[in-house]
């Protein structure tokens, strides 16, 4: 990469892409827009900020809480080693959010939405002990491909925030080339064809 793309201006902006496409902000606007493919939408958005609150708000809140304690580097947990146990607390998190929307009879595809969520977060638990793939590609892509999915082609430039975001790591140096292209097949890939499927399935 170019070092006029490393410093100065180039790198605030990747700093800002960092931060506003960081995974929990991500998740929690798929998360409110997730009930509109069943009737009732929008109405049904506070069933989507309610799993939020689970799925991004309260481990987004631990991290806080971790790195003012010191036990975290940073809220984006760069330290590769820090990431699985935050990774499988985030689970836990989800699996009681699951519950709650059970016993509130929230939309089916809240929970769908959930589900997919749950599969890509086990899987970088896993991964995440031996490789730091991205977060931030894998929860983008995955977001984009979804939204694509669920309101239409109009919605393909949206396709250009992936490796505007993947840029952005690589100029903050937070992941390698490598990670950054993982983390964007595995979300536009897997966590997107797992949602599709689940989908197809219970809607």
């Amino acid at each position: 990469m170019p070092p006029q793309l490393l410093t100065g201006p180039w790198r605030t902006v990747a700093r800002v892409l960092t931060e506003v496409f960081q995974p929990p902000v991500v998740v929690l606007v798929l998360l409110l827009i997730s009930p509109a493919i069943e009737p009732g939408f929008p109405g049904t958005m506070w069933f989507g900020l309610l799993a939020a609150m689970f799925v991004c708000v309260l481990p987004l809140a631990y991290v806080l809480v971790m790195v003012k304690l010191g036990r975290i580097t940073d809220h984006h947990v760069s330290d590769r080693r820090q990431r699985p146990v935050l990774l499988l607390m985030t689970l836990a998190s989800v699996l009681v959010g699951l519950l709650v929307l059970h016993l509130l009879s929230g939309p089916v595809s809240v929970t769908v939405m959930v589900i997919a969520l749950i599969g890509g977060i086990g899987v970088l638990a896993v991964v995440s002990a031996f490789w730091k793939m991205s977060g931030h590609a894998s929860a983008l892509a995955a977001a984009v491909v979804i939204s694509v999915m669920m309101f239409g082609p109009e919605w393909l430039p949206l396709l250009l925030l992936v490796p505007a975001v993947g840029w952005s790591r690589l100029v903050l140096r937070a992941h390698t080339l490598p990670q950054v292209i993982a983390g964007s097949l595995f979300g536009g890939i897997v966590i997107a064809g797992l949602w599709w499927l689940l989908r197809e399935w219970m809607l």
